[in-house]
């Protein structure tokens, strides 16, 4: 099993920025993937981020491309979401998911059905 526990919302203003954390902990692994997708009320969850944890090869969905960057530390189990460039849009509950069916960005929310999702960190941009 896995858990996973997200850190590091809050509210900020628009073109700001903030980083979450996902610290992972229990059998990862074996662990291929990992990333972030988020869910705005009323909306569908949305796939963010994902990276390979074998090659650290990384996907972004086109929302937050090149505004958004996923790592992870090895050392720490830790994943990561540095947000940068903060949008309004942005606003949503951010959570951290571990092996979707496959590693891309807009595949991470159907890591829901496997179980290996945290609770989620709540991310409010204010224009």
């Amino acid at each position: 099993q896995v858990q996973l526990a997200e850190s590091g919302g809050g509210s900020v203003q628009a073109g700001g920025s903030l980083t979450l954390s996902c610290q992972a902990s229990g059998d990862t692994s074996k662990a291929f993937c990992m990333g972030w997708f988020r869910q705005a009320p009323g909306k569908e969850p949305e796939g963010v981020a994902s990276i390979d944890l074998d090659d650290q090869s990384t996907d972004y969905s086109a929302s937050v491309k090149g505004r958004f960057t996923i790592s992870r530390d090895t050392a720490k189990n830790t994943l990561y979401l540095q947000m940068n460039n903060l949008e309004p849009e942005d606003t949503a509950m951010y959570y951290c998911a571990a092996d979707p069916p496959t590693c891309y960005a807009w595949r991470v929310p159907k890591a829901v059905s496997a179980g290996y999702v945290g609770r989620g960190t709540q991310v409010t941009v204010s224009s």
